[in-house]
């Protein structure tokens, strides 16, 4: 695979708001990139989800960055992997970090929760870490990653119940520290508390925004706030629960596939995602031709 043209740096430095999609292995990668989005989110809730763990660090850190590598291997564009709160203390952090980038991330980011972490949208308990012990985790990922390597530091304060002036605290001691770029986190409906955050940080460092429960805030609210990067962050999981979940049912009731093979993607979409072209031109390179496999073997 050929490296990407554009950065993760350089798309969360931009004048111009950037988007980055969420997957959850090479397939999903791959869909978002073909559908034109410039940079991926590893997704913490979706990768726990495909695994069949809830996302509660049930999934182990190896596991998650060898599905990262897979989606880093089926695309061409940068990924920012969701690194939850480390996965424990500062060597921990520092640990997942050097292991992303050797696998082809662009970034991480890392929340300010104690371990293990649980997902912000599920219930009232999200204690926070002590500052100078999170600032640990962040130096050492700096110290451990190249200059590349795009560290994020994601703050909780909101989702905890904690106010403005806590996370305006926590923002600053962590740019200190040596984040790239704060994703201030957010369970309510409204974007207020986001946009007040936006203009009072006034972009000392780009502000990441994940806009799941304030999904009816339009977007040109986050240019006008200088937002730097919005994170889709888990829909195509839930686009793929929705349509397996119909199309299991069809097939169930109805005991035949034939009313449901329009609705589906078709075994020639699949085949060029996954990019069976390139290994026909790699077998006419490097495969004698009686061992060469007939294309209709593949279909």
């Amino acid at each position: 695979m050929s490296t990407s043209s554009t950065t993760l740096r350089e798309l969360i430095l931009a004048n111009d708001l950037a988007f980055l999609m969420e997957a959850h292995d090479g397939l999903s990668a791959a869909i978002a990139e073909r559908a034109g989005f410039r940079g991926l989110w590893a997704s913490g809730l979706s990768i726990s989800s495909a695994l069949g763990y809830r996302d509660a660090n049930e999934a182990s850190w190896t596991q998650v960055v060898d599905v990262v590598e897979r989606m880093v291997d089926a695309t061409n564009i940068p990924v920012l992997v969701d690194g939850d709160s480390g996965f424990g203390n500062f060597n921990n952090a520092r640990l997942l970090a050097k292991k992303l980038e050797q696998r082809g991330a662009s970034g991480v980011a890392i929340e300010d929760k104690c371990f293990p972490k649980m997902n912000s949208f599920i219930g009232d308990r999200h204690p926070l870490a002590e500052i100078d012990e999170f600032c640990g985790r962040l130096k050492a990922v700096k110290d451990t990653t190249g200059s590349d390597f795009v560290l994020v530091a994601r703050i909780e304060a909101l989702i905890a119940g904690h106010g403005l002036d806590e996370a305006l605290t926590r923002a600053h001691a962590y740019a200190k520290a040596g984040a790239d770029a704060i994703l201030i986190h957010s369970r309510k409906a409204v974007a207020d508390e986001i946009l007040a955050f936006a203009k009072e940080w006034n972009n000392k460092l780009p502000v990441v925004i994940v806009p799941t429960k304030y999904y009816r805030t339009p977007v040109d609210a986050y240019r006008k706030a200088g937002i730097s990067t919005v994170i889709w962050a888990n829909h195509t999981m839930r686009a793929a629960i929705a349509s397996m979940r119909d199309i299991c049912g069809r097939i169930q009731s109805e005991e035949s596939i034939a009313g449901i093979e329009d609705q589906v993607a078709g075994l020639d979409e699949l085949f060029n995602l996954i990019g069976y072209d390139e290994l026909a031109q790699a077998e006419e390179l490097y495969l004698p031709k009686a061992d060469r496999v007939a294309p209709k073997a593949r279909d």
